[in-house]
């Protein structure tokens, strides 16, 4: 199982951050429409409902442009009432429409929003750690968080009003011109001033969403890097710089929302341009055409309520753009992660060492992360790692993992390319655990069968065993005792235990041990080099060592200094050299 319990950057040095892919309309669409194919009978209910909807619209202003003809010169009032129930009633039957198309949107929007976020963690997990360790956490963490919750919004709050609107639009159109053709083409008037006003908004709109998106996800990537950074800018007093990035980024992202209000600003005052200029030339043309006796003041006045009727749902279509597109631009987000190609990964590692050969790697230009490794762990073969800060541990456990593809030379299994091994079955084979491990909000129980969901409790409790976590039946329930956030705090010890019984109970050929038992501090040492070392037993293992002391009983010990190993052999071996090892033994373990 070559699973990381972090993603961090190893070895000080930063890998180039790349933004993940966009999909196009096109390859939206494709994803999109056979979620919502799935549902389809909710989407003809809608659109039953939305249709139903407005044509109850049109019988208050039918019904008042009546009452304007009827009621002048005739003292019956029966009209009136019979007016009032008419409203009455198609205002019940509107408002049960609105309620019953938003239940029924609800009901095929949500699961397919939940959908897309599930296809969006599916991918980037069958991806690998090796792909997604060049791209931004933070960026795909906004794709899964803010992007999936801005489309989820949209289809509670803003497509049911689009969709009402819409039929409006249109029925209350179609109403004008049945009053009276003139009328209608008056009516007419507003489109190309609305069409005016949409292509002047459009294309400059577009692309102001799209890169408010992405400065959302900069600046979530950003505030992730703080927070779980803290501690290193503490260390070197960096806490103010990188609040200049996060103040920066933040900034950017608020200066693009205020740019997006007002353009939405704008094109409202060119749509009331636009209402104002209609309806008077829609008065002044009545005028003319009762004055001549050609229609009845009634029919002018349906027609002015019906234009009248259209310009809330026409605001509200075009004020609503922005959220749209805003909609639009995170889904297209969550669909490049979706549609990023998968390699075709079909080989199998065999029984066999573990083999680095003339491995090196640079995560930028000009700055060599490993140079010329070579390395062959055998089966049952325990190495440990040694060496300063920046001198290419990390890098190489990463490598040796298959999370990181080397930019020269090879890494195999058993004879077999570890690129070329599909990652879910990499994992059967190779696990990693490393400073900074994860606890999930589970149970104990849970986080252990993190990788074999399937194991019986009796397996969880003997991993539990075998790395010596015996405080878990101290806890308030036991192995059934939630944890992590929300849940029981945990020390770093019983942490690195819980990653230890993880490995243990995937049961690998290789374990990676990256500095796993580092933050336990000195009380807690021994008893996660004991869990470690029981780990290790009968596996090939490489422990990137943080202290010596851990070194001393493997069977092999390379020392590494800026990226390449200058040092090779058994402890006693290496001291009788009297070169890099022995002074960092004598450093450690005093004269």
């Amino acid at each position: 199982m070559s699973t990381t319990e972090t993603l961090a950057t190893p070895d000080a040095q930063a890998a180039p951050d790349a933004a993940l892919p966009l999909a196009t309309g096109r390859e939206s669409l494709a994803v999109l429409w056979p979620l919502l194919r799935e549902r389809r009978g909710y989407l003809i209910l809608v659109a039953l409902a939305g249709l139903v909807g407005a044509i109850a619209g049109l019988v208050a202003p039918w019904v008042i442009g009546r009452l304007v003809d009827v009621l002048p010169g005739s003292g019956d009032y029966r009209a009136v009432w019979l007016a009032v129930v008419a409203i009455a009633v198609a205002g019940v039957v509107g408002a049960g429409c609105t309620w019953a198309g938003q239940a029924w949107l609800a009901r095929l929007t949500e699961p397919t929003v939940a959908r897309l976020r599930e296809m969006v963690m599916d991918r980037s997990l069958r991806l690998g750690a090796a792909q997604m360790e060049t791209t931004e956490t933070g960026d795909l963490v906004s794709r899964v968080a803010e992007d999936a919750r801005e489309i989820s919004q949209a289809a509670t709050a803003v497509i049911p009003l689009v969709v009402q609107s819409l039929f409006t639009v249109v029925v209350s159109g179609v109403g004008l011109a049945t009053v009276d053709w003139r009328l209608g083409l008056v009516g007419l008037v507003a489109v190309p001033m609305y069409w005016t006003t949409l292509r002047w908004y459009l294309p400059r709109s577009g692309p102001i969403y799209a890169a408010e998106r992405a400065a959302f996800g900069t600046r979530a990537s950003r505030l992730l890097g703080g927070i779980t950074g803290a501690r290193t800018l503490h260390a070197y007093d960096a806490q103010d710089s990188e609040l200049e990035r996060i103040t920066a980024a933040s900034a950017s992202a608020r200066d693009l929302s205020i740019r997006v209000f007002y353009f939405v600003t704008r094109a409202f005052s060119r749509n009331n341009r636009a209402e104002v200029t209609v309806l008077a030339l829609l008065l002044v043309v009545g005028f003319v055409l009762v004055d001549a006796d050609i229609i009845t003041a009634g029919a002018v006045t349906t027609a002015a309520l019906l234009f009248h009727r259209l310009f809330n749902p026409i605001g509200a279509l075009v004020g609503m753009v922005d959220q749209v597109q805003s909609a639009g631009a995170s889904l297209v987000r969550m669909v490049g992660v979706i549609t990023m190609p998968v390699p075709e990964r079909t080989a199998i590692p065999q029984p066999g060492p573990l083999e680095l050969s003339g491995v090196g790697h640079a995560y930028r230009e000009g700055a060599p992360a490993l140079v010329d490794v070579d390395l062959t762990l055998a089966p049952g073969e325990v190495v440990a790692v040694v060496g300063a800060t920046g001198a290419g541990k990390s890098t190489l456990a990463l490598v040796a993992a298959g999370t990181v593809v080397p930019t020269r030379g090879s890494a195999r299994l058993g004879g077999v390319p570890l690129a070329d091994v599909d990652p879910p079955v990499l994992r059967q084979h190779i696990s990693m655990v490393s400073q900074e491990v994860h606890t999930f909000a589970a149970t104990v129980a849970e986080n252990v069968r993190a990788p074999r969901p399937d194991a019986g409790l009796a397996e969880v409790r003997a991993a539990l065993a075998t790395v010596g976590a015996d405080w878990v039946e101290d806890l308030p329930k036991g192995v059934d005792t939630v944890i992590g956030e929300g849940g029981h705090p945990l020390d770093p010890m019983q942490s690195q235990m819980i990653a230890l019984a993880r490995v243990e109970l995937a049961d690998p050929d290789v374990v990676i041990l990256d500095e796993a038992t580092a933050e336990a501090g000195s009380a807690g040492a021994r008893r996660l080099d004991a869990a470690a070392a029981a780990v290790l037993e009968n596996r090939a293992g490489l422990v990137v060592a943080h202290r010596l002391s851990q070194a001393v009983s493997a069977d092999r010990i390379l020392v590494m200094d800026h990226g390449r190993v200058v040092e090779s052999g058994t402890h006693e071996e290496l001291l009788a050299a009297g070169g890099r090892y022995a002074e960092l033994s004598r450093a450690w373990f005093g004269a």
